[in-house]
């Protein structure tokens, strides 16, 4: 018997008043029990239909007559509840954690993703510590990575701690480097991307470089090594944190991430440039090849400097070996 919660689904009707209206300010009039915030989100995490299609655009204007399919997921329990997930820990005092994640692992709960995240996985292991650090749904978390980016993240476990390391990450004093398998060779093989990264214009669901709006962001990027002319191994260091950055960096700079399901789509030509096994392992990479590998910051409460590395995951090395022996 499956007694998981069910969503509801509502049909609105855009009334003959209402044409010409953006699309969740009618919805909202249509609906007043929901907030247009609500209605919002609803429609930017891709639970508005229209006519089969999902429409993801809050600013669409309406049109008289059009009925729209509202689906809205279930609640879920307003904080996240501790479950006993194995962690590797790399680092853990009174004051703060430091984890190697895995990749597939999400870092806090989210529509649909609502457990078996890093933070129930530190609730468990921290207990009562974490209560109220940071929100109620991201409980003790400061910056956060993708689901499928590995690597190095720290999570406070007092008010103190956050407040410190937050404000840390806001100056950028906090020293993060990454490790990225790229299609091409990146030229100049060193140097600085910027450009504001905000919400794509048609693709809510992707950010990109904007030319209006989003916020400053700035990626140093060195190339480690080459694997003939078609792949790389960059490092990357942030010095801003926005959401995808690396990866929407790299896409900018001609060389999106192997495995990218979302930015990582390379021409034809330049898959070419790849032996014939060597390319068909990175297109088969089932995930962005990213890795937090570097960590560091001054500890909040003592003072002293504190750097950790993380060694890439089996399958970011397996790639890297396959491309190395193609092109050696």
């Amino acid at each position: 018997m499956n007694d998981a919660p069910e969503s509801t689904r509502l049909e609105i009707a855009i009334a003959d008043t209402a044409g010409g209206e953006r699309l969740d300010r009618a919805l909202a009039i249509a609906r007043p029990e929901l907030s247009r915030s609500r209605i919002k989100a609803l429609i930017e995490q891709g639970h508005l239909k229209l006519g089969g299609g999902t429409i993801m655009d809050p600013a669409l204007r309406v049109k008289p007559g059009q009925v729209f399919t509202l689906e809205i997921p279930p609640a879920v329990a307003a904080q996240p509840q501790g479950q006993a997930i194995d962690l590797d820990i790399v680092y853990e005092d009174d004051d703060l954690i430091v984890i190697d994640k895995p990749a597939g692992m999400v870092v806090h709960p989210a529509p649909g993703n609502p457990d078996n995240t890093l933070v129930n996985a530190l609730i468990a292991h921290c207990g009562d510590s974490l209560s109220g650090i940071g929100g109620e749904r991201r409980p003790g978390i400061v910056h956060r990575i993708d689901k499928d980016t590995s690597g190095l993240i720290v999570a406070a476990k007092n008010d103190a701690t956050h407040q410190a390391l937050s404000a840390a990450f806001e100056k950028h004093d906090i020293e993060r480097a990454y490790l990225a398998l790229v299609w091409g060779v990146p030229s100049p093989t060193s140097g600085e991307i910027t450009g504001n990264i905000g919400r794509h214009p048609v693709d809510r669901k992707r950010m990109a470089v904007v030319s209006r709006g989003g916020k400053p962001a700035t990626t140093r990027y060195r190339v480690l090594k080459s694997f003939g002319l078609g792949a790389a191994l960059v490092e990357c260091r942030l010095l801003t944190g926005r959401t995808h950055q690396i990866r929407v960096h790299m896409t900018k700079l001609g060389h999106p991430l192997i495995g990218d399901p979302v930015y990582g789509k390379p021409t034809a030509a330049r898959r070419g440039r790849l032996p014939r096994d060597a390319r068909a392992a990175a297109e088969a990479f089932p995930r962005q090849a990213l890795h937090a590998t570097l960590l560091g910051f001054d500890h909040p409460r003592t003072g002293q400097h504190l750097v950790w590395r993380s060694e890439s995951p089996e399958d970011f090395r397996r790639l890297e070996r396959v491309l190395g022996a193609a092109v050696s």
